[in-house]
């Protein structure tokens, strides 16, 4: 579990530093992202998709882009030394940390 956060944690602030839409002021900022983010996802997360289950099938499940952002929106307002600039740049943070994510955790396997 401790992996799973200090690798999360990671790469928060590397995409963070690649997009200039998000900012997150220190590397302890990231850890805090990175814990928040999975509080977030363990309790809001699952009541947004419940909520939002007739939109997720009308689009054949793009809606939980949507639920992803709306969680990171959450985490911004919780967070004081994370900003995000709009909704584009919150969703390409989304997609870029899963996708850091998968690389370092699959790698980590091998």
């Amino acid at each position: 579990m401790i992996k799973n956060l200090v690798i999360n944690t990671l790469s928060i602030f590397a995409v963070s530093y690649i997009l200039t839409g998000i900012e997150i002021d220190t590397l302890t900022t990231a850890l805090i992202v990175a814990v928040i983010m999975a509080v977030l996802n363990v309790t809001l997360k699952p009541l947004l998709v419940i909520i939002t289950i007739p939109l997720t099938i009308i689009t054949f499940g793009l809606f939980l882009l949507v639920v992803n952002v709306l969680v990171l929106y959450a985490a911004d307002y919780l967070i004081d030394g994370l900003h995000i600039a709009g909704f584009w740049w919150a969703l390409a943070f989304s997609l870029l940390v899963s996708l850091v994510n998968s690389i370092l955790m699959g790698s980590e396997k091998s």
